[in-house]
């Protein structure tokens, strides 16, 4: 028998030998090592690779085996069915690798349809392609033990290839729900599948939101290390060059129809692995990491039996300091690989993982002269291999917004043209779905922003006296316009109300004890608080939603009817009572990067504490006018010459601190933005 010797790896000439092989999802991370490695070792395959280039993924990747004259880029989605046929037929794929997948966890948690959509769909395209063309000889189908779910903390043997599938998250359970899939069709229709289940996997090349290349990019800043929980949670870690050589057994000596456990025997804390990198950088760890709240469900450990892959000629080779220390030095050398990541490092990313966030080809070095084709019918969306300096940028950004005339929706507009975002404003009625859904397919936008509802002409008290039209706006139109973003898979940000609180026995006034996120809403005083509330709470059921409770907006612009400063200062009476307020100023730029964050569920969107309305007059004297007067009465005298009873209360804003630290109190935001800014116009 003869044998050739390929790196150290004894190949069997009898062994499985590809010739056109599709490598999907290959700018990302291990698939990139991985058809780097096939198109060195073997100039004999043809490699095609498929990647939409989402936020995860880099051209720069593949930079090996980009003047290779047996690779081929294709952009593209392997949810386009079109596409998927095409290729395998054009190309005469005989092979598929799949690996493109939504693999981060904390994701998984805010935008678990996002994963639904390409673990799961994405995978039942192509393996409905595979039957279709009836070409395929060997479909590899890359899956994670993460399908295992949580292994016992004393259990001395790991979980085999043909343990019980129990996932804990929804990043894991739409990797069990394709694996079905992926079962099913090679039962039913006899196709030539394998799948793997790897550990964690770590290396060069890693996009940041994972743990290892995260906590070394944070400890090259000096910035803390944070970790999930009280950091005991035990985890298996490859270097990804030996899981690149893992796929290149499988793939010429894997058993179809069988599973294979990509893993190790040596396993880590996560608390030991930031020490570890800490000592990489000569950090004082007990100074360094940062304990943060832990996910929704952290499994505690996972731990595989891989002696079925030992058995094909597999073994680990890369020690855990010795694969450290090469990914430590690759980062310090090239900090700049994945552009902005700032979201990527926060201690839950959610940034960038967002429908219809793409690095498109201009984002990663192609220039329009590159074969890039729209349709079916040109080409496939085929690019060809180009030698331009790739530089990759913060993904694109395009914002849909409803309410152009009001005062929100315009300031909005200014701020998004202040930080250069492309926008457009919506056209549609937002009761009427088909006018939406023509907006969204005119715009393509990735967020939309619904800054549009009925306040009331001058104010609330209006709604008392126009019901229908209120529902039509506050409730239908917004109901409506997150359903039909949610259809288009679009992250809605809602500009809401905090006015649907009063102060009461448990949040008494001037007690600093505010409302939270979780607590019910307990004023029904005025019909336009009511409509807020319903919508709210039917807001629950969309988890592309982003609730953003704004109290008596002010902004710096003095003259705008609408601004409470500018009220308050008009009246002939005002009562005096604390209140927590929206500086939109600070508030609006803060909504846009919730947006890039993909923030969802309710938040208080208010400045920290309180302010009354003498203090704030008190203020609007020293700075503006000096000769302000004004008189104050109760709010039993109030109510008598008003139509709808004011909310009154405190937003507790925890959460939206812990997310912004920078965020100022009431007092502070508005000396910076309001009066100090004012002070030089108004005195000149």
């Amino acid at each position: 028998m003869v044998l050739t010797v390929c790196f150290g790896l004894f190949l069997d000439m009898a062994a499985y030998k590809p010739k056109n092989i599709l490598v999907t999802g290959a700018a990302g991370f291990i698939a990139s090592h991985v058809a780097n490695r096939l198109i060195r070792n073997y100039p004999q395959y043809k490699i095609v690779v498929l990647d939409k280039l989402d936020y995860c993924s880099n051209l720069k990747n593949l930079n090996p085996s980009r003047s290779s004259p047996n690779f081929k880029f294709i952009k593209g989605d392997i949810d386009s069915a079109d596409i998927v046929n095409y290729i395998l037929v054009s190309e005469s794929i005989d092979t598929i690798m799949h690996f493109a997948a939504q693999t981060h966890v904390d994701n998984s948690f805010g935008n678990s349809f996002e994963f639904t959509q390409n673990n799961i769909y994405g995978t039942h395209v192509l393996l409905e392609a595979c039957k279709l063309t009836g070409q395929i000889k060997r479909f590899i189908h890359v899956s994670t033990d993460e399908v295992y779910g949580e292994t016992d903390g004393d259990a001395l043997v790991g979980n085999h290839e043909a343990s019980q599938l129990l996932p804990t998250n929804p990043y894991s359970a739409t990797k069990a729900g394709a694996e079905m899939l992926v079962m099913a069709y090679g039962r039913s229709y006899g196709l030539p599948v394998i799948t793997t289940r790897g550990n964690n996997v770590y290396g060069l090349n890693q996009y940041p939101e994972k743990l290892i290349p995260k906590f070394i990019l944070l400890a090259m800043s000096g910035n803390p290390l944070p970790i999930h929980g009280d950091g005991s949670n035990v985890r298996s870690y490859l270097y990804v060059e030996d899981v690149a050589e893992a796929f290149e057994i499988i793939l010429h000596k894997g058993e179809l129809g069988h599973v294979y456990n990509i893993g190790t025997d040596k396993e880590r804390r996560v608390i030991d692995v930031a020490r570890d990198i800490c000592n990489l950088f000569s950090l004082d760890a007990d100074a360094t990491i940062k304990f943060v709240e832990n996910r929704p469900f952290n499994d505690q450990r996972y731990f595989l039996d891989h002696q079925k892959l030992k058995n094909l000629g597999w073994s680990e080779k890369t020690t855990w300091e010795e694969g450290l220390k090469k990914t430590k030095e690759w980062y310090v050398q090239n900090p700049h690989w994945w552009g902005d990541v700032s979201g990527a490092l926060l201690p839950h990313p959610r940034m960038l993982m967002m429908p219809g966030i793409e690095r498109n080809a201009s984002d990663i070095g192609i220039s329009a002269s590159s074969n890039v084709v729209k349709n079916i019918g040109e080409k496939a969306n085929v690019i060809a291999a180009s030698k331009s300096t790739l530089s990759p940028k913060v993904p694109c950004l395009k914002f849909l917004i409803y309410g152009k005339t009001g005062w929100i929706g315009g300031l909005l507009g200014k701020t998004c043209e202040k930080q250069g975002i492309p926008f457009e404003y919506g056209r549609g009625r937002l009761e009427q779905r088909s006018q939406l859904l023509a907006d969204i397919r005119s715009v393509q936008p990735t967020h939309v922003f619904n800054a549009a509802g009925v306040t009331g002409r001058p104010n609330v008290d209006w709604c008392e006296s126009h019901k229908p039209e209120t529902i039509r706006t506050n409730v239908v139109g917004t109901l409506t316009l997150a359903d039909v973003c949610r259809d288009q898979g679009i992250l809605m940000m809602n500009y809401a109300t905090g006015c649907i609180f009063e102060y009461d026995a448990t949040h008494p006034a001037d007690s600093g004890i505010g409302f939270k996120e979780q607590d019910s809403p307990n004023f029904t005083g005025s019909f336009y608080s009511k409509t807020k509330t319903m919508v709210e709470e039917l807001l629950k059921e969309y988890d592309n939603v982003c609730v953003l409770r704004v109290r008596m907006p002010i902004s710096s612009d003095l003259s705008n009817p609408r601004n409470f400063i500018t009220k308050i200062t008009r009246y002939d009476k005002v009562v005096n009572i604390p209140n927590s307020m929206t500086v939109l100023d600070e508030l609006l730029p803060i909504s846009i990067e919730m947006a890039k964050r993909n923030c969802r569920g309710i938040w208080n969107f208010t400045n920290s504490g309180v302010i009354s309305h003498n203090e704030v007059l008190e203020m609007y004297k020293n700075y503006i006018d000096p000769n302000l007067k004004w008189v104050n009465f109760t709010a039993e005298e109030q109510a008598k010459v008003i139509v709808a009873p004011r909310s009154n209360n405190e937003m507790d804003v925890s959460k939206l601190k812990s997310e912004f630290p920078e965020l100022l109190s009431i007092k502070e935001s508005l000396i910076k933005y309001v009066f100090e800014p004012n002070k030089k116009t108004f005195s000149s």
